[in-house]
C-alpha cells in the first residue's frame, strides 16, 4: 500500500517559501523547528527534491537525542530514510549523503515514487520540499495531510508556495510562538476522518495490555462533534467510550458517523458494555474503521456483527490499517 503522505512547509505572510538570496532564509521560529523535528521522528522517510539539496544542503536528521533514543528503542534507525527526487547523482560533498541515516535517490511521478516507497515498507512519508516537489505532490493528489506554518515575515521575492489537485479541508489551527500552524487533510470524508482517527492514537497514555485507539465522530453536515483516544480521561476508557460519554445525548449522533482506528470491541472485561453496544445505544447509524480487532481478542459475535445486527452500517477501510498499527505501536 502507498504511504500516508504529510507535506510540511513554512511560508511568509506574502506566500513565499524562501527569499531570492543564495542563503536559505529560516521563516519559522525555534518552537516550530522543534515541532518539525518531532514530526520527523514519527515518520519512516523524509523526501526532498534535488534543488533543495543543492540550495540548502540539508542533513534531514532527527535532532533531539531523546527522539532518536525513542526510535532506537522501537527498533528503528535514529533518523528516517532520506529520499531525494533526482535523475542525477548527488553532489559528492552533500551532507545528506552522510550521517546515521540511509539515503536513496528516486525518479518518477509522485505515484510511482509512492509505490516504490510502499514496497520498501514506508508507512508514513514526510515531504519537505522544495517548491516544485510540493507542487507536484499536491497537484497529483498525492498528499494526505498538509502542515502549513504561517510565519510573521514579509519576503517580497522568492519561490512561492503553489499547488493544485484536491480541495484542502482545515482540521486544526494553533499558535506556536509567533507562528501559526494550519493543518489540512485531503480526500473524501471517510479517508480524511479515518486517517485523523489513526494519528490520534499517538496521544494514548502507554499501556502494556490495552490497544491504543483514536476516534472521531462527525455529524452528517461534516461538523466534527468530538474526538479522543484510549485512556484519555480514565485508565480503563476505550476511545469510542470516552468520546460518546463527552457527547452525551446530542441528537446529531443519530445521523453521525463514528471513525475508529480499530474495530469497536464486541466484548470487554473492564466495563459492563463493549463499545459496539455503546455505539448502538447512541443511535449512530454508521461506523468506519481501519483495523479489524485481532482474532485472539474477538468474542462471538464480533463488534461488527453486533453493530450490523442493530442496523448500523459498518465499513472497513484496510488502506489505513498500516497507519493505525504504526500509530498504536508508538505507545
Amino acid at each position: 500500500m502507498r504511504p500516508h503522505v504529510l507535506a510540511s512547509c513554512a511560508v511568509s505572510l506574502d506566500g513565499f517559501l524562501d527569499d531570492a538570496t543564495p542563503q536559505r532564509r529560516i521563516l519559522s521560529g525555534p518552537a516550530d523547528l522543534d515541532r518539525v523535528d518531532e514530526e520527523r521522528a514519527k515518520v519512516d522517510a523524509i523526501l526532498v527534491g534535488a534543488g533543495t539539496v543543492r540550495a540548502d544542503d540539508p542533513r534531514l536528521l532527527v535532532r533531539a537525542p531523546e527522539r532518536r533514543a525513542a526510535r532506537t528503542a522501537r527498533g528503528l534507525p535514529e533518523s528516517p530514510l532520506r529520499v531525494v527526487l533526482t535523475t542525477r547523482a548527488l553532489p559528492d560533498g552533500a551532507r545528506i549523503r552522510s550521517g546515521p541515516a540511509e539515503t536513496i535517490t528516486l525518479a518518477g511521478t509522485p505515484g510511482e515514487v509512492l509505490d516504490e516507497l510502499g514496497c520498501r515498507g514506508v508507512v508514513r512519508l514526510m515531504v519537505e520540499g522544495g517548491a516544485s516537489v510540493l507542487r507536484e505532490f499536491l497537484s497529483a493528489g498525492a498528499v494526505d495531510e498538509l502542515q502549513l506554518v504561517l510565519a510573521p515575515q514579509l519576503v517580497g521575492e522568492g519561490p512561492r508556495f503553489t499547488g493544485g489537485g484536491r480541495a484542502p479541508h482545515l482540521v486544526g489551527t494553533r499558535t506556536i510562538g509567533e507562528d501559526v500552524l494550519l493543518r489540512y487533510r485531503f480526500g473524501d470524508a471517510d479517508d480524511r476522518h479515518l486517517a485523523e482517527a489513526c494519528v490520534l492514537a499517538e496521544n494514548c497514555p502507554p499501556s502494556a495490555t490495552a490497544f491504543s485507539v483514536g476516534c472521531v465522530v462527525v455529524a452528517d453536515d461534516g461538523t466534527v462533534l468530538g474526538s479522543g483516544w484510549s485512556r484519555r480521561d480514565h485508565p480503563l476508557d476505550h476511545a469510542e467510550e470516552g468520546v460518546l460519554r463527552a457527547l452525551g445525548n446530542d441528537p446529531r449522533l443519530r445521523r453521525a458517523t463514528l471513525y475508529s482506528s480499530l474495530e469497536p470491541c464486541g466484548a470487554r472485561a473492564s466495563r459492563p458494555d463493549p463499545c459496539a453496544a455503546l455505539i448502538a445505544r447512541a443511535g449512530i447509524p454508521r461506523v468506519v474503521h481501519a483495523w479489524r480487532e485481532p482474532p485472539e481478542f474477538v468474542a462471538a459475535p464480533s463488534g461488527t456483527e453486533q453493530l450490523e445486527a442493530a442496523g448500523t452500517e459498518v465499513r472497513h477501510v484496510p488502506r489505513w490499517e498500516p497507519l493505525a498499527r504504526m500509530c498504536a505501536a508508538r505507545r
